[in-house]
């Protein structure tokens, strides 16, 4: 029935059908009594933002890495001037975003770094460093450059010939990182699972020495917010191995909760694998001291504690 009415209320006010989609969403924020309003990526509150300053209701947005990032989504969104101008506080997901959301105008007093916590459930991992197996999960984009880490273990596997490299996820560079793996002859080290069962993903986690992800910054811009997967791996309990790439270095601590090299330093991403196959007893460690910092400082408890009070303070400023 009530589309009916807005159809032809459309015909008789001969208003436009994002007139109509709108009113329909504030009618519905109204009727349902939405105090605050929480947008997910930047590029998002960009798209919506009429009906957001129509509605007269406080919004907070959340970016989360891309579109704080990429260079033709930016420029598409007008450098989230009027977002910025509108929103009532942005959250960010890295010390590394943060200045980049500064550095397009983003005012200082509304901006806020408030990291989102891994799932409970890898905090139950006990992970029992059995194989000698490094395991990385994602997608197959240029900002994982997941074929960094098979040149990184190919020199790896030189002087640890029965150690292990699995890669779960699927994408675009799927299919150029399995013909590397048949180019260089490692089809017998590295295998690709595709996407993985969180159940599989756990146990992978509990069996391997190490998580592994050389993340870089994309011709493109493109670059991580801060990687869940990251975060889930250094909570089970393993040391990371990955690179000073955005929110990495904020919450993986290079010789202390993981080690860190820099984006695209193959042979130093070969060198840090060896040295945990070279000494368990450092796994061990890094892992243990990862998921104490997590638990401390990343937990999901402590994200959604934090972001309730930025949404709080947004309805009562």
């Amino acid at each position: 029935m009530k589309k009916v009415f807005y159809k032809l209320y459309r015909s008789i006010f001969k208003k436009p059908y994002s007139y109509i989609n709108n009113k329909q969403l504030i009618d519905s924020f109204n009727k349902n009594k939405i105090d605050v309003i929480l947008v997910e990526y930047g590029n998002h509150a960009f798209k919506i933002l009429d009906v957001l300053k129509l509605s007269k209701i406080p919004f907070v947005v959340h970016f989360h890495g891309y579109d704080a990032s990429v260079n033709f989504v930016i420029e598409q969104c007008q450098n989230y001037s009027e977002v910025f101008k509108y929103a009532s506080k942005i959250i960010s997901v890295s010390q590394v975003m943060s200045n980049n959301l500064l550095d397009l105008g983003c005012p200082k007093d509304k901006l806020f770094y408030n990291v989102y916590g891994p799932n409970p459930l890898f905090e139950k991992v006990q992970p029992t460093f059995s194989k000698k197996q490094f395991i990385s999960i994602g997608r197959f984009t240029d900002k994982k450059a997941p074929y960094y880490l098979i040149l990184a273990f190919k020199d790896v596997i030189k002087t640890h010939k029965k150690a292990q490299l699995v890669i779960g996820g699927n994408g675009e560079l799927y299919n150029t990182c399995k013909n590397l793996i048949a180019y260089y002859s490692l089809q017998d080290n590295i295998r690709l699972l595709g996407v993985v069962t969180p159940q599989k993903y756990t146990t992978l986690l509990e069996e391997s020495l190490a998580y592994v992800q050389h993340s870089v910054t994309a011709l493109n811009g493109d670059m991580e917010g801060t990687p869940l997967s990251i975060l889930e791996a250094s909570v089970a309990g393993l040391p990371v191995i990955s690179t000073y790439h955005s929110g990495i270095s904020d919450v993986i601590i290079n010789n202390k909760t993981g080690l860190l090299v820099h984006e695209h330093d193959v042979s130093g991403m070969t060198e840090a694998m060896i040295s945990l196959l070279d000494d368990i007893d450092l796994a061990k460690s890094l892992g243990h001291n990862g998921k104490q910092n997590i638990l401390s400082n990343f937990s999901m408890n402590r994200h959604i504690k934090q972001l309730n009070i930025i949404l709080s303070e947004s309805v009562n400023p």
